[in-house]
């Protein structure tokens, strides 16, 4: 008879992520840019002018996380919101020129992470790990904590 492995995969995904946040937030310091902000330049990056309830739903935000990071950017002159023609009611989003450094700052220290991240695993492996990670959109879908 065969015991199966006890991984304790809440505890390691708590851990890993409070650990890869506190090592980019150390990285990012100087850069001024966290990586929630990275993430939405990277999402204005291929959709300038989107939607900031799209914007949100990219990031996994509610209206009051969004709001809270567009207003820090638009201080922080990343980006500009605007009203959207159509709609009085909803908000567009654009990158600003500073914007665009930053999100070119951004990719080149992603590939630093990355490197990190994958290092010691084979192609085949990272590819298990995504798939695994994926599946938890799905698995736990937004709302059901809410």
């Amino acid at each position: 008879m065969t015991s199966r492995r006890e991984h304790r995969l809440v505890f390691l995904l708590s851990v890993a992520q409070r650990r890869l946040q506190r090592w980019m937030a150390a990285r990012t310091q100087n850069s001024g840019v966290t990586a929630a902000q990275s993430g939405l330049l990277f999402i204005l990056g291929q959709r300038d002018g989107a939607l900031m309830g799209e914007a949100g739903a990219a990031l996994d935000l509610g209206p009051p996380g969004i709001s809270g990071l567009v207003d820090r950017m638009t201080a922080a002159n990343l980006i500009k919101r605007r009203a959207d023609p159509d709609d009085g009611r909803a908000w567009r989003l654009w990158l600003t020129p500073a914007g665009r450094a930053a999100m070119a700052q951004s990719k080149a220290g992603l590939v630093e992470v990355n490197a990190r991240l994958t290092e010691g695993f084979t192609e085949a492996e990272i590819d298990v790990v995504a798939r695994w990670l994926t599946t938890m959109q799905t698995r736990f879908p937004r709302g059901e904590d809410e």
